[in-house]
């Protein structure tokens, strides 16, 4: 059974296996569009442990643009689809990569060391400042995954969320890909990147402790971006064993807070958004066996 992996987009779900990813989306008069792709084969030295976390983490975004693009026109218009040009995938992820820097490394940084300046012993000891840090950051990720929760549009893309987790448990537990036996399966998965992100910001804390306290600001935040290859690899190494080891207690307990968080980016879906789900899971295994 292959690995497979997903996405929520605007009114579908991608499904990603290692030879290729489909994408599904349904459109305003109920009629589904499929976009299929295939990737090339990695190097074995980008397979390695930790190396391999870094680049499923830039696959995924990589990916993920594109899935959404083609959502976004299908979903909404009848347009015809443009491929996107390197050049603006590469432009989407860097200006992505300098908010979510702003949002989650400098800002929780700025705000402890504003804090260790009225609080003297939080500047004093390195731990007691990367603790303050890393609780600032999962503070505000919370408050983030919250707020965009609100939202109406991002609501239906939390619930293809639900469904891409529903069919791909289905998958993995050897049932027929048909709406009634996804329906009873958990919206919630081991492998998800919301899982993914809490890890990244508990792992930052640990990192981000070998930093020396006596260091300037500037040095502190210049080395914070430079370590993320590091956490994102760690990171994707400790997801990958709790999902391969979901039945041992001790695993299960430390993959448990990422399944209460994605009580925050999953929901329930409906039959047709379960359908959708099961197209794309179908296809990306066609795709992969060749037909």
């Amino acid at each position: 059974m292959k690995s497979i992996g997903g996405q929520a987009v605007i009114e579908g779900v991608m499904m990603k296996a290692p030879r290729g990813w489909t994408v599904a989306v349904r459109d305003e008069k109920g009629e589904i569009h499929l976009k299929r792709e295939r990737m090339g084969s990695l190097p074995s030295f980008l397979k390695l442990p930790f190396i391999r976390g870094v680049v499923a983490l830039y696959q995924a975004l990589v990916i993920g643009i594109k899935a959404l693009e083609f959502s976004a026109k299908k979903a909404y218009t009848s347009e015809k689809e443009e491929a996107l040009s390197p050049l603006s995938i590469v432009v989407t992820i860097g200006t992505a990569f300098l908010l979510a820097v702003a949002l989650f490394i400098f800002l929780p940084l700025y705000i402890t060391r504003l804090t260790g300046q009225l609080v003297h012993i939080i500047s004093a000891h390195s731990i007691l400042f990367n603790l303050v840090d890393g609780l600032i950051r999962v503070g505000i990720f919370l408050v983030y995954i919250y707020s965009i929760g609100l939202w109406k549009e991002m609501r239906r893309v939390f619930e293809y969320h639900g469904a891409e987790h529903k069919v791909i448990h289905a998958y993995e537990s050897g049932k027929e890909l048909r709406v009634d036996n996804v329906r009873p399966f958990s919206p919630r998965h081991p492998r998800c990147g919301t899982s993914f992100l809490l890890i990244v910001m508990v792992m930052s804390i640990l990192v981000f402790s070998i930093i020396p306290q006596s260091w300037p600001f500037g040095a502190k935040f210049l080395s914070r971006i430079i370590l993320i290859p590091m956490i994102a690899g760690l990171s994707y190494e400790v997801l990958r064993s709790t999902a391969r080891m979901k039945d041992n207690p001790i695993m299960y307990l430390l993959s448990l807070p990422g399944l209460v968080l994605q009580g925050l980016t999953t929901r329930e879906p409906d039959d047709s958004q379960i359908e959708v789900a099961i197209i794309a899971l179908k296809e990306v295994i066609a795709l992969e066996e060749g037909r």
